[in-house]
């Protein structure tokens, strides 16, 4: 007797440590990897996981079989068929615990499934069996990691040899016999593996068009895989940010009748009087319940506002000039007159990295800061792409691993040139009232410098990578209108850091930066217009520092070119002269061109896009040149004295 009470403590105890099993895992969907997911098994259908963690290891020698991630189950319970799905909101049907995408890595790793808590499992435990109620160590074509598996007691490594075109997840089957076996196959998130259970039915929400304008109207169709038994009723939600229940009508209650398949309704977007941006609204269920689970769910549609404003300035691509003043405060460079060289320099850097006044954000309050300093001047619900020379809408902003069609953050100084390192809470978007003091030697906040970071396209960002300016000259068919801009933002950096400079060819030196030679000509070439002072007041706003190559490009030759050594005086700055307004018209242009706002004897030297000079004369006051040019963008130099503005032409 005393035997058979310990044969069933024992045959309770098994039963009871294998409850839940990790049951399928897909580490590597092929792609962009926002499908990947694991699925776990209870023995009990609808069984509650309070109380249970998975941690993923890091199998690399860096990771040293520690966690990299942990899952907190609580609250979650698996189906009717024992099933419980962790993933991203891109995986069909619709897990039942959503997690960011693209999170679990590829192997050789590992995963367990613990009794215990999130704050168990802090970012680098190593793995271990204490509480382990199942684990898997799994790889992708990997080498064995035995050190691994010995940590999580486990004899075999699984292997996900999917692709793109046959993805596969490691897959748990359990023979007549009990027999536990794992293998490779077709991914089958929701329903066993071997296909038996309840096959459920999924809801799918569908929309014609992912962006619609304010005032339009669309549909929303709702279809279930397989026709209802019984009415069925459900809610649905749209609202999301600051898109609300009052920008739009419609009914949002829906019943898909007995034996039907679908249910649709229609949306109508209010066309307000606000210039509140684009949005985006979100399709949701509201707790859709059996007998359909959501196939799919938080379906986003773009609304574009058409109140969107232009500003009172150009592009860079058609740039103005005098029409942003600077919003430096009175006296803001007094102290950097009568000096020169190195004197010069360390005056500046005395303004611009004053401890006591300038202040650095988060890496991740650059976004923000971006969002109003690169706006685009002819849509206010855009911003300005340096290299492209276009506008982008700024919710296509990147979040994910997709670059295409979106817009990230672009250093001019490359952080791996630069050896910045990295800053503390960097991901914290708190906002221009929290920051920290800096410093000339704080070279760390060189990363998230707004002085130095312009919005880019994401591929384009990718293609010039760390490369030199000079190396690197934009996509094929730019019309150089940034050039200027990534110049004056380098040479700023040098003044702002110690540990940072500008250097002839194309330096392999942490700190160095080149092409200074080339860097001098796109600052000459391309003098600062107005959407670049705009962004230096706004950036003001956030550092409390200035580029002063913005404000007075003259600075520039008296450091690196043909003034050195001379001493500055704030007088000799052609800001006044680029702030006389001078215009020039028409333009686009024809044949000929007239000016107003130019001095007596004023020098007009005109170059084409390979910096050959097509044309030079002297013009008086709204005289008319006529150029007879072939159509294209040339650069129009115009020269009174010891002052210069260069303007871009364009001839069709």
């Amino acid at each position: 007797m005393k035997l058979n009470i310990i044969a069933l403590f024992f045959l309770i105890t098994s039963v009871s440590f294998s409850q839940v099993v990790i049951n399928e895992f897909d580490c590597d969907s092929p792609g962009f990897d926002n499908k990947e997911f694991i699925e776990l098994k209870s023995i009990t259908p609808n069984y509650a996981l309070d109380g249970l963690v998975l941690v993923f290891f890091n199998g690399s020698n860096a990771g040293a079989d520690k966690s990299y991630y942990t899952i907190d189950l609580d609250g979650g319970v698996t189906d009717v068929n024992g099933l419980f799905v962790v993933a991203s909101n891109q995986l069909t049907p619709l897990p039942q615990m959503l997690i960011s995408e693209s999170v679990f890595q590829n192997g050789a790793d590992g995963i367990g499934l613990y009794t215990g808590s999130f704050f168990d499992f802090p970012d680098g435990t190593l793995a271990t069996t204490t509480n382990l109620m199942d684990a898997m160590v799994y790889g992708t074509n990997d080498s064995d990691d035995n050190g691994l598996m010995a940590l999580l007691g486990e004899t075999s490594q699984y292997n996900d040899n999917g692709t793109t075109a046959n993805p596969k997840s490691i897959q748990r089957y359990v023979d007549g016999m009990g027999i536990e076996t794992f293998a490779a196959a077709t991914p089958t998130p929701r329903q066993e593996n071997d296909g038996s259970g309840t096959i459920l039915n999924t809801l799918e929400i569908s929309v014609s068009e992912l962006q619609y304008n304010e005032g339009e109207t669309f549909d929303i169709t709702f279809t279930s895989q397989n026709p209802l038994s019984i009415d069925f009723s459900f809610d649905i939600i749209l609202d999301n940010g600051t898109f609300t229940t009052s920008d739009f009508t419609g009914i949002t209650s829906l019943t898909i009748l007995s034996g039907q398949t679908s249910v649709s309704t229609s949306i109508t977007l209010v066309d307000d009087v606000l210039d509140e941006g684009d949005e985006v609204l979100q399709i949701k269920y509201n707790n859709l319940q059996l007998p359909l689970i959501a196939f799919n769910d938080f379906i986003e549609v773009r609304v574009v506002d058409n109140d969107f404003t232009v500003a009172a300035y150009g592009t860079p691509l058609n740039p103005t000039y005098g029409v942003v003043a600077s919003t430096q405060p009175t006296g803001y460079y007094d102290s950097l007159n009568g000096k020169s060289d190195a004197v010069l320099e360390q005056a500046i850097q005395d303004i611009i990295a004053n401890p006591s006044i300038v202040r650095a954000q988060t890496y991740s309050d650059v976004i923000d800061i971006l969002i109003e300093a690169d706006k685009s001047p002819e849509h206010s619900n855009k911003v300005w792409l340096v290299y492209l020379e276009q506008s982008r809408p700024i919710l296509d902003y990147q979040t994910g691993s997709t670059s295409t069609g979106k817009w990230n953050r672009e250093h001019t100084f490359p952080r791996s040139l630069a050896n910045y390192g990295s800053i503390e809470a960097d991901e914290n978007r708190d906002g221009k009232d929290i920051f920290w003091t800096t410093e000339a030697d704080s070279l760390r906040h060189g990363n998230s410098d707004a002085h130095a970071l312009r919005a880019a396209d994401g591929p384009e960002n990718s293609s010039r990578g760390n490369q030199h300016y000079g190396q690197y000259n934009g996509p094929t068919a730019n019309q150089g209108s940034f050039k200027g801009d990534v110049a004056r933002s380098v040479l700023f950096l040098q003044l702002r850091y110690n540990g940072l400079s500008v250097e002839n060819g194309y330096p392999d030196v942490d700190g160095q930066m080149g092409d200074l030679a080339t860097l001098l000509d796109w600052h000459r070439n391309d003098p600062p217009d107005d959407f670049e002072m705009n962004r230096n007041n706004v950036i003001y706003t956030w550092q409390i520092n200035r580029n002063p190559l913005i404000d007075m490009p003259d600075l520039v030759e008296h450091i690196w070119g043909t003034k050195t050594g001379i001493a500055w005086n704030s007088s000799l700055s052609n800001t006044q002269f680029i702030a006389n307004k001078i215009t020039m018209y028409p333009n686009p242009s024809k044949s000929n061109i007239k000016f107003s706002g130019l001095d007596v004897n004023t020098t007009i030297e005109i170059f084409n896009v390979e910096g050959r000079k097509v044309i030079t004369t002297t013009l008086f006051n709204n005289e008319t040149l006529d150029h007879q040019l072939k159509p294209g963008f040339y650069l129009v130099k115009i020269k009174s004295g010891s002052k210069i503005v260069t303007k871009k032409l364009l001839v069709n």
